[in-house]
C-alpha cells in the first residue's frame, strides 16, 4: 500500500499552495524572496545537480537503440503536442484560456529523468535506454517545448520571444547540466555518497519554485475567477492523456517488435512528463505572467497520476518470468 500513499514531496506541493494562498507577498514580484533572481538561481542549481548525478557511462550504453529513441521522442514531442493542439478548440467552452494553455504546456513538456529510470529499473527494463531517452528528452525540450508554445501563442494572437526564451533555457538549464557533467570527475563520487541529501536539496528547490509560481497569481486574484469543477475536469483530461499515451507506446513497441526490456523503457519514458523541469521551464518561458499558477495545474495533477499508475505497472512487469 505504500506506493499509493503520497510521499513528502507531493504533500510539500500541497503545502506550498497553501502558503502561497496565505502568504503570497514574499514570493510575488518585489517580495523579499526576489523571484526574479532566486528562480533562475534555483533552476541553475537543479540542473547542476542533475548533471552531477547523471552517469555518462549509462548514457553511452543506451546510444545505439535508435528505433526505441525515435519512438520515445516522437511520442513526447510530436504525438503529445498534436493531441494538445486538437484538444485546445474542444476545451474552449469548458476551461479558461490559462488552464487550456496549461494543458498544452503539459503536452509540450519533455519526459522525466529520475522517475522514468527508477520505474524502468524496478520493472526489470533496459535502464541504459531509459537514461539515454530521458536525458535526450530534457535537452531536446529546451528548444521544442518553447517552439510548440510559440505556435499556440501565434494562433491566439499573442507573441513569444522564442530566441530569448531558448537562450534563457540554455543558459539556466543546459549550461549548468553540462557543468555538472564536467565536474563529475571531481565531485561525482562525493555526490553519489550523499545522493539522498542531494535529492533532498533538489526537491526543496523545486518546492520553492512551486511556491513562487503561485504567489503572483494569488496576489492578483486570478484564482477567484476559477471554478472547482474546472480542476476536476483538468484532472480527467490529464488522466485520459496519460492512459492514451500508455496504450499508444505499448502498441507501437509491440508492433515494432521491441524486446520487453526495451518496451518497458519506451512506455515509461514516452508517457511521462516532467514536473522537475516543467516548473523551471514555465518560470523561464512565461516569466511574470500572473496566471503562471494556473498554467502549472495540469502538470501538477499529471505528476502524481503517472507515479501511481507506473508503480502498479512496474510491479506487474517485475513479476514476469525471467
Amino acid at each position: 500500500m505504500k506506493r499509493f500513499l503520497p510521499d513528502w514531496f507531493l504533500s510539500g506541493m500541497g503545502l506550498m499552495l497553501v502558503l502561497a494562498w496565505l502568504f503570497p507577498a514574499p514570493g510575488a514580484a518585489g517580495g523579499w524572496l526576489h523571484p526574479d533572481i532566486s528562480v533562475k538561481a534555483g533552476v541553475a542549481l537543479i540542473f547542476l545537480l542533475h548533471g552531477l548525478l547523471l552517469s555518462f557511462a549509462a548514457l553511452r550504453a543506451g546510444t545505439m537503440r535508435w528505433p526505441v529513441h525515435l519512438v520515445v521522442q516522437g511520442c513526447t514531442f510530436l504525438f503529445f503536442p498534436i493531441v494538445g493542439l486538437l484538444l485546445l478548440p474542444l476545451l474552449a467552452g469548458v476551461l479558461s484560456p490559462e488552464l487550456r494553455l496549461g494543458v498544452f504546456f503539459l503536452c509540450a513538456l519533455p519526459s522525466t529523468v529520475s522517475s522514468s529510470v527508477a520505474m524502468t529499473a524496478a520493472a526489470r527494463g533496459n535502464v541504459a535506454v531509459a537514461v539515454f531517452n530521458a536525458t535526450l528528452s530534457s535537452v531536446i525540450g529546451v528548444v521544442l517545448t518553447p517552439l510548440w508554445i510559440s505556435v499556440v501563442a501565434v494562433t491566439t494572437g499573442q507573441s513569444l520571444p522564442l530566441s530569448e526564451v531558448v537562450l534563457d533555457l540554455v543558459c539556466w538549464m543546459i549550461v549548468p547540466l553540462a557543468a555538472g557533467q564536467l565536474l563529475r570527475p571531481l565531485l561525482g563520487a562525493w555526490v553519489q555518497r550523499h545522493k539522498p541529501k542531494v535529492n533532498l536539496v533538489d526537491r526543496l528547490v523545486i518546492l520553492l519554485l512551486v511556491y513562487t509560481s503561485f504567489c503572483e497569481s494569488v496576489r492578483q486574484g486570478v484564482w477567484s475567477q476559477q471554478d472547482g469543477l474546472d480542476l476536476l475536469f483538468v484532472a480527467a483530461v490529464s488522466l485520459a492523456l496519460f492512459l492514451v499515451a500508455l496504450q499508444v507506446m505499448q502498441w507501437i513497441s509491440r508492433r515494432a517488435g521491441f524486446p520487453v526490456e526495451y518496451e518497458i523503457a519506451a512506455v515509461f519514458c514516452g508517457s511521462k512528463k516532467t514536473l522537475a523541469a516543467g516548473v523551471p521551464m514555465a518560470q523561464l518561458i512565461f516569466g511574470a505572467n500572473p496566471a503562471l499558477g494556473l498554467i502549472l495545474v495540469p502538470i501538477m495533477i499529471y505528476h502524481p497520476l503517472q507515479l501511481i499508475i507506473c508503480s502498479v505497472l512496474a510491479g506487474r512487469w517485475a513479476r514476469r518470468p525471467s
